[in-house]
Formats: C-alpha cells, sequence, structure tokens
C-alpha cells in the first residue's frame, strides 16, 4: 500500500503546486491596497509599523515552572531589549522584519538563546523560554553557550530542534520522523515510509507524546502495531521545539524499547485573530488562531486536505489516495496557578486501487484501506508553590481500520481487516525540589485498552514457500496498563548530576509485571566539556495484532532491553557542539516463529516488502536475542549569524539470534550512516539550505527463483537469509525559500529539489508476480516540489 501512495506522490507534486502559487499569489497581489480581503473576512489591522512585529512571551523555572521576575530578554546584535514582569511576562514592540537570536539572561540562571525567531509584518511571535538553575560549580568555570537547551534528566542519546529547524529541512516535507530520520542514530532504509529504527531498534519501540499526552502514532496512513506511515500528520507551523531522545531515556516512560520523542506544541495569538493558507507537497490547508474570551487564554487549529484524488483523473492515474487531518490547541488559564491545554489530532485516509490498475502498475495486490485515528486529550497544569508542580493529562486515542487486500494471480483475500484500537490514558506527572542538590520527580500512567480485532487471513505461504492456511480472528480485548516511576536528582559533588530512576508496569491482559531501574550521570569537566553515561532495563509489550493471532501468546515474555551509553560534548564555540558517544544495546525474550527459525518475526514489516502488515503467526515463542553495538559523531551549530546545520557519522553493527539458534546481521544494519544538513541565510529575505545521507546497504534475503515461479510468489533462500545487502544508499537535497514582507502579510515561496544528482536508490527486490519474475523497486528519481505559505 506504501509503496502506492509513494508512487502517486511523485506523479502529483510537480503538476500541481505551481498553478496553486500563482492564484495564491494573485490574490495577495490584488488585496494589500485597499486592507480588504476581497470579499473574505477583514481582519483589523494591527497597530504597529509597517514592516515591524513584535516579541511576547513568557519565562519560566525550567524546573518548577515557576514565573521569573526580571529576566533580561534582548535581541542579540541589536539595541531591543526588555526584562519580564511580575509574572515572567515580556513584550517588545516595533521590531523590523527578520530572524533573530533572542537571549535571555538572569541572575543564578544559566542563559539561553533562542535561535530562529522570525518577525513578520503586523504579527506577534510567542516565546515561552524555560531558565535552568545554575548548578554549583567552581571558581573558574563559568556558564557558557545558551544556545543548546538540555533535555529533563537525559544527559545521553538527545537533541532538540526548533520548529523552525523542521519546516525548512530540505526533502522532509516538514515531517518530524523525516528529520529525525537524517540523525545518526536513525537507520536508513529508505523512503517508503518515514519509520523510525532507532540504534538497531524497530519501528514498533519509539514513543511520541504532544504536550504530555501520548500519541501512538503520528502519521496517515499509520501501520497496525507500529510506529510508522507514510508521511507526517503533525503540523509543523504549531510546532514550538522537538526532543528526541534515541536512548537512555528517564523512568517517566516506559513500554518502549528504543525512543522517545517529545513534541510541544506552541501557544495560539492570544491578542489578536491571524489565520494562513498553506499549499504544499501535503496538500493544502488553513490554519487560525487567535484569544479566548477576556484574552486569559488563546486557540490554534488547522484542517488540512490532501488534493491527489482531486487531480488523479485529470492526471490519468488509477490510484488516488486522499487524506485530511484536523489539529488544533486551546489553553485557558484559571489563574496564575491553574492551566488547561486541551489538544486535539484526528487523520482521515483512505486508498484504493482495482485489479485493472494492479495490472497496469504490476502490483501483486489490489487493495481498498480506510483509517481514521484520533487522540483527544486535555493536560492541567497545577503549581504547588515555588517549589513544585504537576502536570495531569486525560487522554482517549482511537484507530479505526478498514482494509481489504487482494492477491492479483489468484484473486484471493490476503487480509481483511476489520479493527477498533482505542485507549483512555491517565498521565500524572509531579515535581519537587527540596533544595538545590536534591530534586524528585515522580507519578503514574494508567491505560485502558479495548481492542476489537474482526480479521481474516488468507491462505498464502510463509517467506519460505510453506502453505499456512487461513484464520479468522473474532477476538475482544479489555485490559489494563498501569505504570509508576520515580525519578530522583541529586548533586552529590560540584559539577556531578545524578539520576536515579525506577519504574514498575503491569499488563492485565497477561499478568507481566517488570521493575525497570535507570541511572545516568553528568560530569561537567571544564566550562565547556562534560561528559554523560546512562545504564537502564526497558521492557515493552507486544503488539496487539501478535497477541491476539494465539490465546498461547499470552505466556510469551515481554521483550527485554539493557542499555549503556557513555558519551562526551564540547562546546568549540557558544553555538557549535560536538558530541561523540558510544553505546552497547541487547535485547532478549524476542519473539520467534519456529516455522521460520531464521528470521525475526519483528522486522517481517520490512523483509516482506510492500505488504505493511503482521503475517499469521499461529505459534510464537519467546527465546530471540538481539544486539546493537556503535559509535555517533555529531557536530551541531546553531544559527547565531548567517550558518547553521548538523553533521553526523555513526557505524555500528546490529545482529540477532533465531530459532535455529544462529546469529545474522538484522534486516536494518547499514554499518555506516554519514549525515550533513546545513544552510545559510544571507539576508532577511533568502534561506539556502542542503541534505546529504550517504548510508551502508542493509542485508536482504535472496529469492528462491525456482520455488517463486512455482508458487508465483516470493519464495525466501533459506540458506542465504540476510546474506546479500543492497547497494549504498545516498541522496542529496537542495531548498531555497524567500520571504516576502508586505504591510498587513506575509508570504513564504520555497522550492525543494529532491535527488538532486538522480540517485537510482533500490528499496528492494520484489517477485513481480505478473510477470513471475525478481524486479527492482527504485525511489524517485530528481523531483521538483513548489510550495507557498500564505499569512493574513
Amino acid at each position: 500500500m506504501l509503496r502506492s501512495l509513494n508512487l502517486l506522490l511523485i506523479l502529483v507534486l510537480t503538476h500541481c503546486t505551481f498553478l496553486s502559487a500563482q492564484n495564491i499569489v494573485h490574490y495577495f497581489a490584488v488585496s494589500q491596497y485597499d486592507g480588504t480581503m476581497n470579499g473574505q473576512l477583514a481582519i483589523a489591522p494591527k497597530k504597529l509599523e509597517s514592516h515591524k512585529g513584535s516579541i511576547k512571551g513568557q519565562v519560566l523555572n525550567k524546573e518548577t515552572k515557576a514565573p521569573l521576575i526580571g529576566v533580561n530578554v534582548m535581541l542579540k546584535d541589536t539595541k531591543f531589549g526588555t526584562a519580564t514582569d511580575s509574572d515572567g511576562h515580556f513584550l517588545i514592540e516595533n521590531v523590523p522584519v527578520g530572524s533573530y537570536v533572542v537571549q535571555f539572561k538572569y541572575i543564578g540562571y544559566e542563559s539561553v538563546k533562542k535561535t530562529d525567531v522570525i518577525i513578520k509584518s503586523n504579527r506577534i511571535a510567542f516565546l515561552n523560554i524555560e531558565l535552568s538553575e545554575s548548578a554549583v560549580i567552581m571558581e573558574d568555570i563559568v556558564v557558557t553557550g545558551g544556545y543548546f537547551s538540555n533535555i529533563k534528566n537525559q544527559p545521553t542519546g538527545a537533541i532538540s530542534f526548533s520548529g523552525e529547524e523542521i519546516r525548512r529541512s530540505p526533502g522532509s516535507s516538514g515531517d518530524i520522523s523525516r528529520i529525525l530520520s537524517g540523525l545518526a542514530s536513525v537507520a536508513k532504509v529508505n523512503e517508503q515510509d518515514n519509520s523510525l529504527i532507532v540504534r538497531g531498534g524497530n519501528p514498533i519501540e519509539n514513543g511520541f507524546y504532544i504536550d504530555n499526552i501520548e500519541v501512538p502514532n503520528i502519521n496517515h496512513y499509520p501501520i497496525q502495531g507500529s510506529t510508522g506511515g507514510a508521511l507526517g500528520l503533525v503540523n509543523v507551523d504549531f510546532i514550538q521545539d522537538v526532543n528526541f531522545s534515541a536512548g537512555g531515556f528517564s523512568a517517566a516512560y516506559g513500554d518502549k524499547l528504543s525512543s522517545i520523542t517529545n513534541i510541544k506544541f506552541r501557544e495560539g495569538n492570544s491578542e489578536e485573530i491571524d489565520a494562513q493558507l498553506d499549499l504544499s507537497m501535503t496538500g493544502f490547508g488553513i490554519a487560525a488562531e487567535g484569544p479566548l474570551p477576556q484574552k486569559k487564554g488563546s486557540y490554534l487549529f488547522s484542517v488540512r486536505r490532501s488534493y491527489m484524488d482531486l487531480m488523479a483523473d485529470a492526471l490519468g492515474l488509477g490510484i488516488a489516495p486522499r487524506y485530511s487531518d484536523y489539529q488544533g490547541k486551546l489553553v485557558y488559564s484559571l489563574s496564575q496557578k491553574h492551566k488547561i491545554s486541551i489538544l486535539g489530532l484526528v487523520g482521515d485516509d483512505f486508498i484504493e486501487w482495482d485489479k485493472e490498475t494492479a495490472k497496469e502498475w504490476e502490483y501483486d495486490y489490489y487493495a481498498k484501506t480506510k483509517i481514521i485515528s484520533s487522540t483527544i486529550g486535555a493536560d492541567w497544569r497545577y503549581l504547588w508553590n515555588s517549589k513544585g508542580y504537576s502536570n495531569t493529562a486525560v487522554s482517549v486515542t482511537s484507530i479505526i481500520n478498514r482494509s481489504n487486500i487482494t492477491e492479483y494471480i489468484t484473486q484471493q483475500t490476503l487480509f481483511k481487516k476489520y479493527s477498533d484500537e482505542k485507549t483512555y490514558n491517565l498521565r500524572n506527572v509531579n515535581f519537587f525540589r527540596f533544595n538545590p542538590s536534591l530534586k524528585i520527580e515522580f507519578g503514574f500512567d494508567a491505560k485502558h485498552i479495548i481492542n476489537q480485532n474482526n480479521n481474516y487471513y488468507g491462505k498464502f505461504t510463509n517467506s519460505f514457500g510453506e502453505i499456512i492456511p487461513s484464520q479468522s480472528i473474532s477476538k475482544n480485548i479489555n485490559a489494563n496498563k498501569i505504570g509508576i516511576f520515580n525519578n530522583i536528582v541529586y548533586n552529590p559533588i560540584q559539577n556531578l548530576t545524578t539520576t536515579l530512576g525506577l519504574r514498575y508496569d503491569y499488563f492485565s491482559y497477561n499478568d507481566n509485571t517488570h521493575f525497570s531501574p535507570r541511572l545516568s550521570c553528568s560530569y561537567k569537566l571544564s566550562k565547556r566539556t562534560t561528559i554523560n553515561g546512562s545504564i537502564g532495563v526497558y521492557y515493552q509489550n507486544l503488539p496487539l495484532i501478535l497477541l491476539s493471532q494465539n490465546s498461547n501468546h499470552k505466556n510469551l515474555d515481554d521483550p527485554k532491553t539493557n542499555h549503556i551509553i557513555l558519551g562526551i560534548e564540547h562546546l568549540l564555540t557558544d553555538n557549535t557542539k560536538l558530541t561523540f558517544e558510544i553505546y552497547n544495546k541487547s535485547y532478549d525474550k524476542l519473539p520467534l516463529d519456529p516455522a521460520e527459525s531464521s528470521l525475526l518475526i519483528l522486522d517481517e514489516l520490512f523483509y516482506r516488502s510492500g505488504y505493511s502488515s503482521f503475517f499469521s503467526h499461529e505459534n510464537l515463542i519467546d527465546n530471540g536475542k538481539a544486539y546493537c553495538r556503535g559509535l555517533e559523531l555529531i557536530l551541531q551549530k546553531k544559527l547565531a549569524a548567517n550558518i547553521y546545520g548538523t553533521m553526523s557519522l555513526a557505524y555500528f553493527k546490529t545482529r540477532y539470534r533465531g530459532y535455529d539458534d544462529i546469529w545474522r546481521d538484522r534486516t536494518f544494519d547499514n554499518e555506516y550512516i554519514i549525515g550533513v544538513d546545513c544552510g545559510y541565510k544571507p539576508n532577511k529575505n533568502w534561506e539556502f539550505s542542503i541534505k546529504w545521507n550517504y548510508a551502508g546497504g542493509i542485508p536482504y534475503t535472496p529469492f528462491d527463483i525456482e520455488a517463486s515461479q512455482a508458487l508465483y510468489r516470493a519464495v525466501f533462500d533459506e540458506d542465504k537469509v540476510n546474506q546479500a545487502r543492497y547497494p549504498a544508499y545516498h541522496s542529496m537535497n537542495i531548498r531555497a525559500d524567500r520571504r516576502f514582507h508586505f504591510r498587513r502579510t506575509n508570504l513564504i515561496c520555497y522550492f525543494d529539489l529532491y535527488n538532486v544528482y538522480n540517485r537510482k536508490n533500490v528499496v528492494s527486490y520484489i517477485w513481480n508476480v505478473q510477470k513471475n519474475e525478481q524486479s527492482k523497486m527504485k525511489l524517485w528519481g530528481t523531483l521538483p516540489v513548489l510550495g507557498v505559505e500564505f499569512e493574513f
């Protein structure tokens, strides 16, 4: 299914973006001089000088969330500045349009320099900043930097991005996962979907949170039982920042083995109404934001829809995916101590192609899929006093999947999925500071799961050509998950910070119980150099799509990993940081299928190319093992002047032991990855960026040609499992952004060129059932993309 979606993306992009961009520019040009919107809603002009904007926000203590009074707020290399008031608020008016670095300085706190603050005509840029208290340090050591934010209780495997850094990244289309896939800690498989494979892990092993609310999948066309999908669902214009942890994350997060991504949505404009029209790779949309009554809060809302189905007939395409999303955030301040945030995120996805289309495009199946995914929740922040606070979130997530996939040759049903997955969540996080050297974080999360599955798996063959009889699964699962955690942060000596965490988890479906101890340490050698380390135990429940296939699967133990990470980071300059880490990640209790004794079942989503689904497995056992060991080097430069970027290098090895007791290279074993993502801003209007990745080819299993031809299906050579490798993957994307600042509106036009030198990267070798021969599936060649963002 994902193969067809990405193929259509290639064909449609260049046919519709330019014409639509012309229409919007024309609309803009005729509406600037009379102050109206040509019959549309006119918004009252702001009392600002032409081509100028404002910066407004609040500064809080990062630990206790208490407002800070008298913080110096300055625009770097300008005369603009102010100080925060008694509630921590600040306002800087009449700032010329452009990109700025905003500095925050306060006695006894580490300074912060916020880059990529974009000032737009007649708009207000909102900044909510948190400052950390300075640790007790030696006389000759002073606090430096401020460009790099530290993730709470996460000294290793962590990196942060602002919303602007994500928006402008070449070849990403504002997709968070595609930005993260360029990091050294994420394996490079292909561009077919945006699944994250973190340090030898698997796409099922990642966790995503938006404003303290867990979101099981942040993508359109989500893969059942996984966290990957076709393209991102989250509106990048709503993002304030993203914190990504590739390992060693704290005890506050459970039921995940590899990574945690924390996304923070910004708040809407609490002063006046703003709106934006978008046309980009993911379609078109409109967003609006503004104040609540009495200006006690704000709202932020967007609606987006793809245009592929609208253009399919005109372009003569038989495959017409249709997807849309609705998302928003509402913030209301009850008082200085109480604030409520409401989050909504809904994706609606549909794709269908018939037998004739499958024949024309040489697909081995035809399909019809409808998926509706949603997360709706509220978070209540309560400030106890100057020493502590609590965050309590309630939410409900739902994924409704209706899929029917039919094999082309036999016209027999391969899959028929009729599943409703709903989870009610309660999460509480508390913080209290006893003194500057001792702090505690504690809380719990609870889930009630209602999973209704009516799935049918047709008669098929496994990876080695053995017949698997058809199976119908009609099962309702009602289960509870409970997690309790505690982190103690202690500074035993000068410049040393330790975090000791303990987590307890319980899953009622199989009565599995786990205790997960975790420890991290950070020692500041000098004003520019810090040594970090972490060690911990992590557990994760198996996907319900696997557990529900056989009642005996209840007896399976949960997969387990042990993380050991050691690293050093050094500030070359205040805005340039070099980080080096080595890690060892060992797996135990992985599920295996004795009928496919040489394969690792959790990787089935990838080694059975094109299906994006777990197959039927009647009998699983839990004695699989795996490991990943590697080293990573990352150089990151923030936009202090004109140049910014990230360069990374990784070398790693990941292997697994199958049921046959033989160790093999795992499906995601690139061995080495090189990444470059950098840019140049010559002035306030233009920006140029480039992204280049190079990765070693991943392992694959060759086909048994004779067996495949006899069955008209892909059959692996059982004697050569993962012994061959694809060619190395490499690709370059470049991008140019042009900003236009007018009296009352702003316009961003961008040009993104994918795969500049037309590299023919191989996605996979597939068995073409219509020709009954092996075929090579390649990624798209050079692809130009135009897009616009119009703010009014």
